[in-house]
């Protein structure tokens, strides 16, 4: 929104010596945020008001024609060689749209134009041109709808500076209005904000209303998504007249462009009160207006020529000849206004706003109307912005106002509220005072009765936003000045801090990041498209994707159910800018559907939910489970001079698994499986208890070629909340014993297909209580075992927590371990 200081101040008192910043702190103060201020133009040196003499056209060789002008520029007109002035300047002129007489704008030798550019005389097209006569364009003004070098209007003084005469000096705000103020879409409200916060007094434009009554022109409402509307009519108007140049510069300001005198009206009325019009051809409509719900297959051609097919949903403005105008949105071309227009019927209603939102955004129809429609628009305003159009089209266009002002439909009256008149204290946490609450709510137009300790206020009809007390406790804080809350550290009570799962999280990123892995933070959106670059079966549960309403990029509609997409784009993009030695980790959240589950249901905003609300909300939600990516790719360790590259790879992938478990306590399991996207040779899932939460080794080469990774690239990818619930908590650590150690080492022969994993299970369970570690430290396949066999080592620890181990115990235990392992793998003790 464009708010030109000048016409802010037409209804707020704004001191003449108040600077900018203030003035921008003020709106700010007020929620509304300042992007830009447009202080008056770069212009510099003399442009001033010169008078056309002579015109003489002249045709180049180029086919372009230019103009040979003599202008007369007062006191600052050159003189001849013996001193005696000149009738004027000679300038050479491109444009055409001016005559002998008209007063135009003349940027004299020394002045500099928009853009830094300098005006010298120079020689041109056979003559010395002794100046610039010029356009708004290169005095770096707005468009104002002209073509062309700016005429002047009136009877101004040659030889005066023609800038101010331009309004080049005006400070024109841009300001970005958040869609629950939507009363500051035009100046009306913006100039109550700024009246209220710097303490001025404000003038309101609209000060009249109407009961409904009949007028000449018919309105039916025969849709209750329509509530008002106004249908004022004006006959005798002259569609020939030019808008003048105030109108034109005052509607070029607020950011739009001038058209036509009659729309250039109902759009400055748009701007000031905040009211979309519309104006009618009053000769082309057949019957009374009726606003109505699009009928099945309805066509209409809207004002940018374009046959649109409506939808049932749609509200429409029509007559007996059928649908005219998309209410709120844009007319239709049968009754627009042209250059032959002597009645026009304006239009000022009011709309349900979601209907207008949904119909502009089906046909992709944004516009200023709809813009406001949308956010809500005061129905109070109709009648007076109706008449205000038509007064101007009287005094502009040489129109006739027709008394017979037609009025359907009431102003809704909004509900009242009571609060306790020291809530806002309570809640703001600082001293307001009763005065400044009653003082703070009546200046934004609240109607406030106070009953002893008690408030009940009545919002104005253009602030549907104030529904129940805490939304008064907002605005008067908003007005007092949020920023006078002094912050205040609230006690940190006792026996708190980060829970277990917490601490176990930082725990294991603190473990990758001391591994040299760098952990990253990537999008939680996906598409289907990635799962089938994975090879992802169709019946995987990672296929149960949960569809976003209002996705950020149509490309990616979806929340991911997998970590290694969004870890195999960003290895991708570093790869492809020459970075291949990647160690990558994130943990995030995965969502998956729940089988069966619906759609959330949407409980009412005013009121809690209940019990039953709030369990429907928790059933429809997607199971989320945090999880632990990992992406390995490259070289793990670096070729240096005394050692050759090592690269990254499953061995490296089983490594991480195991820092993860040893830093959270928890004993993993892995054993040989096959799972997308993994190698179906170099892949293990990780086991808990049993439990399969997770897996981890070698991509599949397709998957590795797909994104143009290093070959051998690895993955992890853990079920983080199943490992944190298996941490131990307290007192289940046990403690540090004083007591020695006995080792035992032992070696079997297996099978080469049965996994080491089990054979550790084996041992461990024919161990007993007595063993307090185990570890695999070789592997051996060779001449001194059968063919088909393997040679497992390990190395057994045994400790006794109250005594020492004596020797015999030691090996009872660990020929008690050998046997399970011989009873459940087939082992035979390797001599």
């Amino acid at each position: 929104m464009k708010a030109p200081l000048s016409w802010l101040r037409e209804y707020a008192e704004i001191p003449a010596d108040i600077d900018i910043a203030t003035i921008s702190e003020a709106f700010v103060r007020a929620g509304i945020e300042v992007e830009d201020v447009e202080a008056g133009t770069e212009v510099t040196g003399p442009v001033v008001v010169g008078e056309v003499l002579e015109r003489t056209p002249e045709p180049q060789k180029n086919g372009k024609t230019i103009n040979w002008c003599l202008v007369d520029v007062g006191e600052l007109n050159p003189s001849d060689e013996s001193g005696a002035p000149l009738r004027g300047r000679g300038i050479v002129c491109g444009a055409h749209n001016f005559e002998v007489g008209d007063k135009v704008v003349v940027a004299l030798p020394g002045s500099v134009l928009a853009g830094g550019f300098e005006i010298s005389a120079r020689k041109t097209y056979g003559h010395l041109s002794d100046g610039m006569i010029c356009s708004a364009t290169e005095l770096g003004l707005p468009e104002d709808g002209t073509d062309g070098i700016i005429v002047l209007e009136g009877d101004p003084a040659i030889g005066e500076p023609a800038m101010p005469l331009l309004g080049a000096d005006e400070v024109i705000f841009t300001l970005e209005v958040t869609p629950d103020m939507p009363h500051c879409l035009s100046i009306r409200g913006l100039a109550r904000e700024l009246a209220q916060g710097l303490g001025v007094d404000f003038s309101d434009p609209v000060t009249e209303d109407h009961d409904p009554v009949d007028g000449t022109v018919g309105v039916v409402l025969d849709d209750p998504r329509s509530s008002r509307f106004v249908a004022v009519k004006v006959t005798g108007f002259d569609p020939t007249r030019p808008s003048p140049a105030w109108l034109r510069r005052r509607v070029a300001a607020g950011g739009m462009r001038s058209i036509s005198l009659a729309v250039d009206i109902t759009n400055l009325v748009m701007l000031e009160i905040g009211q979309p019009l519309h104006g009618y051809d009053g000769d082309k409509l057949s019957g009374p207006i009726t606003v109505r719900a699009a009928r099945p297959g309805e066509r209409l051609t809207t004002l940018d020529d374009q046959q649109r097919t409506l939808a049932e949903t749609d509200l429409v403005i029509a007559d007996d000849s059928g649908a005219i105008g998309l209410a709120g949105v844009m007319g239709g071309a049968a009754t627009e206004l042209s250059d032959s227009t002597s009645t026009v019927v304006i239009e000022s209603a009011h709309f349900d706003p979601a209907s207008i939102s949904r119909t502009a955004r089906s046909h992709r129809l944004p516009s200023e109307a709809s813009r406001r429609y949308e956010r809500g628009v005061d129905p109070g305003a109709a009648y007076a912005a109706a008449m205000r159009a038509a007064r101007l089209l009287e005094g502009l266009g040489g129109g006739t106002i027709d008394e017979a002002v037609t009025v359907v439909g009431e102003v809704p009256q909004l509900p009242s509220t009571t609060l306790p008149v020291g809530l806002p204290d309570a809640i703001l946490g600082m001293p307001v005072g009763a005065d400044r609450v009653v003082e703070s709510l009546t200046g934004a137009g609240i109607e406030v009765q106070q009953n002893g300790d008690t408030l009940t206020v009545t919002p104005p009809s253009w602030r549907p936003d104030l529904r129940d007390p805490y939304d008064y406790v907002e605005e008067v804080g908003q007005k007092v000045g949020l920023d006078k809350i002094v912050g205040t550290l609230p006690p940190a009570p006792g026996g708190r801090g980060a829970t277990a799962s917490q601490r176990g999280r930082r725990a294991v990123a603190r473990e990758l990041a001391a591994l040299g892995l760098v952990e990253l933070l990537t999008f939680p959106f996906a598409a289907e498209a990635e799962l089938d670059r994975l090879g992802i079966p169709a019946d995987d549960q990672r296929r149960r994707l949960v569809r976003l309403a209002n996705p950020l990029a149509e490309t990616s509609p979806y929340l991911r159910s997998t970590m290694l997409p969004g870890l195999l784009a960003a290895a991708a993009r570093n790869a492809s800018r020459g970075q291949d030695d990647l160690a990558l980790f994130e943990v995030g959240a995965v969502f998956r559907q729940r089988p069966g589950a619906g759609p959330a249901p949407m409980p009412p905003v005013d009121r809690r939910p209940s019990d039953a609300e709030l369990a429907a909300i928790e059933a429809a939600l997607p199971e989320q489970p945090r999880q632990l990516g990992v992406l390995l790719a490259g070289n793990w360790l670096p070729q240096a001079w005394d050692h050759p590259a090592q690269p990254a790879g499953w061995q490296q992938a089983m490594g991480i698994v195991d820092a993860v478990g040893r830093t959270l306590g928890v004993r993993l399991e892995r054993r040989q499986a096959q799972q997308p996207p993994f190698h179906p040779g170099r892949c293990a899932e990780v086991l808990l208890d049993g439990t399969v939460i997770g897996y981890a080794g070698e991509l599949h080469p397709s998957v590795v070629a797909e994104f143009a990774l290093p070959h051998g690239t690895a993955a992890v990818e853990l079920d983080l909340d199943a490992v944190l619930a298996a941490q131990p908590g307290p007192g289940r650590i046990a403690p540090l014993s004083g007591y020695p150690v006995a080792k035992e080492d032992v070696a079997v022969v297996v099978d080469d297909q049965v996994p080491a994993a089990e054979v550790q299970r084996a041992l461990t369970a024919g161990a007993g209580n007595l063993l307090e570690s185990i570890r695999l430290f070789d592997i051996y396949t060779g001449d001194q075992v059968p063919a088909g066999k393997k040679s497992l080592a390990y190395a057994l620890r045994f400790r006794a927590p109250g005594r020492t181990l004596t020797d015999a115990e030691a090996a009872t235990a660990r020929d008690a371990a050998v046997a399970a392992a011989a009873q459940a793998c087939g082992a035979v003790l390797r001599s």
